[in-house]
């Protein structure tokens, strides 16, 4: 069937009462307002927010075809790359760096169209543009042509209306409508933008990260203990995120519902899931040490270098002291050095600057690899190499 552009108009849809999306949308909010706390120590859980960007960035190019494998990326970080010349490597740190540019500005910055064009600058930026990339050439502005969807029975709006059509959704975005409609406004609103489709190339990843952005400003704030995942909801399953998104295109109240259900269940899911690693007893026991074993089997760590990591792990804090038993005899210094040399391989690092106790370091290093793939092991990972 030939693709074809159908109006609709932009609107809030509230589902029945008894309906599954309703529950969703107490216990989200519920979510949202819970006052967060856990054994796990802040810097520790930090880390481990910055290990899920990452894997949301992977998640979010493999939507669009991008084949890069978790493992070839991480071993470049672990290599330490300047300039990235692969193109699949460059499109996951673009998103990375869009997603740390979020963090560090939305509090400050506008759901408008001056966010929505830095992010989509950043997302294609030094990428070739179509067909032989994934880049854009005009980074930042809208689409001066008209364009099809592979795939898709929907065809987006001709170009000379995609301004109107833009301007209506931040309007939807920023109107002050009742919280509880708030996370109803986040799918239908990703749901439009793709409807939409303003720039030439690059729409999926870009609304992935406003999807992220809008979610911040709604409260569900990783500056306050959260690992906020959304990436995952849509990356699990390729084909049943574009088939609910089909669903919605003809602006039917049913289709509409239906995918805004898909988007709040698995939103729901990835934030209950996560949360368990606020719970220190479990990251220590499922994660942490059986990453240093994995790390020790490889030889990616000495006998030593495990020993004092998993004795960080099992004090949380570590300080000199604590590892007379492992050095006996030796002098202060000595022990000094071992920890020197870990902090130098970021294996450890200051719990603050100038401080002599220590946390684990595993964001950064060989045990990343251990980490992901315990992380995997335990269903934290919604993509598969």
């Amino acid at each position: 069937m030939k693709p074809t552009f159908k109006h609709y108009d932009l609107a809030l849809v509230a589902p029945d009462f008894n309906s599954p999306l309703t529950g969703l949308i107490i216990e989200l909010d519920h979510l949202r307002r819970k006052q967060l706390s856990g054994s796990t120590p802040t810097q520790i859980f930090f880390q481990l927010k910055h290990i899920f960007h990452t894997l949301e960035s992977i998640g979010s190019a493999r939507i669009e075809g991008n084949n890069t494998t978790i493992a070839e990326y991480i071993e470049t970080k672990l290599s330490e790359t300047q300039s990235p010349s692969n193109k699949g490597i460059l499109e996951i740190v673009n998103m990375e760096q869009a997603m740390s540019f979020i963090d560090e500005n939305i509090k400050d910055m506008a759901l408008n169209r001056a966010l929505l064009s830095e992010l989509h600058k950043k997302v294609v930026a030094g990428l070739i543009a179509p067909p032989d990339g994934e880049g854009d050439h005009t980074p930042g502005i809208y689409r001066a042509h008209n364009v099809k969807i592979i795939g898709a029975t929907h065809k987006p709006p001709e170009s000379i209306q995609i301004h109107a059509y833009m301007d209506e959704l931040f309007s939807f975005i920023n109107h002050a409508d009742e919280p509880r409609y708030d996370l109803l406004k986040v799918a239908i609103a990703h749901h439009r933008f793709l409807w939409i489709h303003p720039f030439t190339n690059g729409n999926g990843r870009t609304v992935r990260l406003f999807t992220y952005a809008m979610l911040v400003k709604q409260g569900f704030n990783v500056d306050v203990g959260r690992i906020l995942n959304p990436t995952a909801v849509f990356c699990s399953d390729r084909k049943k995120y574009y088939n609910y998104l089909s669903s919605a295109d003809s602006g039917q109240r049913e289709g509409i519902l239906s995918w805004c259900e898909y988007v709040l269940k698995g939103l729901k899911d990835e934030i209950e899931k996560i949360d368990r690693l606020l719970d220190y007893d479990y990251l220590k026991k499922e994660i942490l040490l059986p990453a240093i074993s994995f790390s020790l089997e490889r030889r990616y760590v000495n006998d030593i270098e495990g020993r004092i990591m998993k004795r960080v792990v099992e004090k949380k804090v570590l300080q000199a002291s604590d590892l007379k038993d492992i050095f006996p005899g030796k002098y202060a210094s000595d022990i000094s050095r071992n920890i020197s040399r870990l902090k130098e391989k970021r294996m450890l690092v200051p719990i603050r600057d100038g401080a002599r106790k220590y946390i684990i370091r595993f964001d950064n290093n060989f045990l990343l690899r251990g980490i992901i793939k315990l992380l995997g092991e335990k269903g934290f990972i919604a993509i598969n190499d």
